[in-house]
C-alpha cells in the first residue's frame, strides 16, 4: 500500500497562505501475512506530520492550564464551528509576547509546528507565536457573514413564520440559573398562568455555546408539543455574544420548523440571530410579552367587546322602536277606515262610469245591427221575390237565357212562398 503526503515548506512569521508540494513516501507493501509494526506506522505518521512545517491556525481556547515552575502552558484549541479540537503547548514567553492577556473562550491565531509524539501516538501543536483575534476583525467577519446570509435570503421577512397566538408549551434555551430564564418564565406565568415550559439550560457563552445551543434547538424542534422556541440571554459584551452570530447556529435556526424568538441582551445588542429568527425581542421580558397574551388584558378586551356589542344591539333596537312608532303615528294606520271609505267611493264611481260606458256601447252596437239588417234585407233576393219575381233553375243552375232551358228540360221555379216544378217547351 503506497502512501502519498503533502509537504509544506517552512512558513515565514507572517506565513500564510502556504505553498504546498507533493512528496511521495516510500510505498509499504503490507498484507495480513506480512503486517508492519505499530512503530513503523507511527514513525511514518510522524514523518508526514513533520513535513508540514510551521502553520498558522485559528481557533477558540476551551482550556488553558499553566504548570507552575515548568514554564509550559497547555491549551486546547477548538474549531468554532466544527466539533474538532487540538492540544497546543507553548512556553510562558510565547504567552507573554501575545500583546494582550490570553484567557479561556478567546479566539486566537497561532503559529505552530505540528508534532506527533510517537511513544503515545498523540498529535500536538508546538506554538511559537500566539495572538488574539482583534475585535475589529471579528466584527468584519460578522459583517461578511451577514452579507452572505442576506444574499441567501435567510433574513427575508417572507420566510419568517408567525408566532402562535396562545402557545401551549414554550421551549426556552437559556443559561443555567440565569436571570433571563427567570424573566421569561415569571413574566409568561404572570401574563398567562396556564402556559407550560420545556427549559434547556446550556452554555450561552464560551467555546461550547454554539454546540449546546444548536443541540438544544434541534431537540426542542423535534418535540411536537413545543409551539415556539425562545433563545434568551441577558446581554453582554461583543465577545460574549459571538456564539449568537455563529454561522452553524444561524443555519440551525433557519432550518427549524418551529418559530424561533431571539431575546439576546438589550436594545443595543444586535447579533445576527436577531435577523434570522422569526421574531426579535429587545429583552427576555419583551420576549415574554410577545409570545403569550396578557390574561387580564384579554379579559378586559372581552368585557369591552361585550359592552360594545350590547351598545350596538341596544342602539339597533332603539332605532327599530322609533321606526315602528313612526309607522303607528302615520294617518293610514291611525284611521285605516278613512282610506277604505275613500277608496270605496272611488270604486263606486268607477263602477257607474263602467256601466254607462257599457250601456252606451251596447246601444251603439244595437243601432249598427239594425242598420246592417235593414241593408241586408234590402239587398236580399227574398225581398225581390216578395215583389212577384221568381228564380228559374235547371240542373241546379240559374236560367239566364232561353238556351239554358231547351225544350223538355225540367225546371225548378222558386217563388217567395215556395217552389214549382215545370217543363220547358223551348224558346217562344
Amino acid at each position: 500500500m503506497a502512501a502519498l503526503v503533502e509537504a509544506v515548506p517552512e512558513a515565514p512569521d507572517q506565513g500564510w497562505p502556504l505553498r504546498t508540494a507533493s512528496v511521495a513516501i516510500m510505498p509499504l507493501e503490507t498484507s495480513a501475512e506480512h503486517p508492519v509494526p505499530v512503530r513503523t506506522v507511527a514513525r511514518l505518521i510522524g514523518q508526514w506530520i513533520g513535513r508540514l512545517g510551521r502553520i498558522w491556525t485559528e481557533g477558540q481556547i476551551t482550556q488553558l492550564t499553566r504548570r507552575p515552575g515548568s514554564g509550559i502552558v497547555f491549551l486546547t484549541l477548538r474549531d468554532p464551528v466544527a466539533d474538532v479540537s487540538l492540544q497546543v503547548t507553548c512556553g510562558s514567553a510565547v504567552m507573554e509576547g501575545a500583546g494582550a492577556p490570553i484567557s479561556e473562550g478567546q479566539r486566537v491565531v497561532i503559529l505552530a509546528r505540528p508534532e506527533f509524539y510517537v511513544p503515545r501516538g498523540t498529535l500536538t501543536l508546538n506554538a511559537e507565536r500566539i495572538q488574539p483575534v482583534g475585535l475589529g476583525e471579528l466584527l468584519a467577519r460578522i459583517e461578511q457573514l451577514r452579507r452572505v446570509l442576506a444574499a441567501e435570503g435567510l433574513f427575508d421577512p417572507a420566510r419568517k413564520r408567525p408566532l402562535p397566538f396562545l402557545p401551549d408549551k414554550i421551549g426556552l434555551i437559556c443559561g443555567r440559573g440565569s436571570a433571563a430564564e427567570r424573566d421569561v418564565v415569571e413574566n409568561c406565568k404572570r401574563r398567562w398562568p396556564a402556559v407550560r415550559f420545556r427549559i434547556e439550560e446550556v452554555a450561552v457563552q464560551g467555546p461550547y455555546a454554539v454546540t449546546q445551543v444548536s443541540d438544544a434547538l434541534r431537540g426542542l424542534d423535534r418535540d411536537p408539543d413545543v409551539d415556539v422556541i425562545v433563545i434568551a440571554r441577558g446581554g453582554g459584551s461583543v465577545e460574549d455574544l459571538l456564539p449568537f452570530s455563529d454561522e452553524a447556529l444561524l443555519r440551525a435556526v433557519a432550518a427549524s420548523r418551529t418559530p424561533v424568538v431571539s431575546a439576546i441582551g438589550h436594545e443595543q445588542d444586535a447579533p445576527l440571530l436577531d435577523l434570522v429568527a422569526d421574531a426579535r425581542a429587545s429583552t427576555p421580558t419583551d420576549a415574554a410579552k410577545r409570545i403569550v397574551p396578557d390574561v387580564a388584558e384579554q379579559v378586559r378586551r372581552i368585557h369591552d367587546l361585550r359592552a360594545r356589542a350590547r351598545q350596538i344591539l341596544h342602539a339597533r333596537i332603539r332605532r327599530e322602536d322609533e321606526w315602528l312608532l313612526s309607522l303607528r303615528n302615520r294617518q293610514v294606520l291611525a284611521n285605516p277606515g278613512r282610506d277604505i271609505d275613500r277608496r270605496s267611493s272611488d270604486v263606486a264611481d268607477d263602477l257607474a262610469r263602467a256601466r254607462r260606458s257599457i250601456a252606451h256601447l251596447l246601444d251603439r252596437a244595437s243601432d249598427d245591427v239594425r242598420h246592417s239588417l235593414a241593408r241586408v234585407q234590402a239587398l236580399s233576393p227574398l225581398a225581390t221575390l216578395q215583389r212577384g219575381y221568381a228564380v228559374v233553375q235547371h240542373a241546379e243552375e240559374i236560367v239566364r237565357s232561353p238556351t239554358d232551358a231547351p225544350a223538355g228540360a225540367a225546371l225548378m221555379i222558386r217563388l217567395a212562398a215556395g217552389r214549382i216544378r215545370a217543363v220547358s217547351e223551348g224558346e217562344a
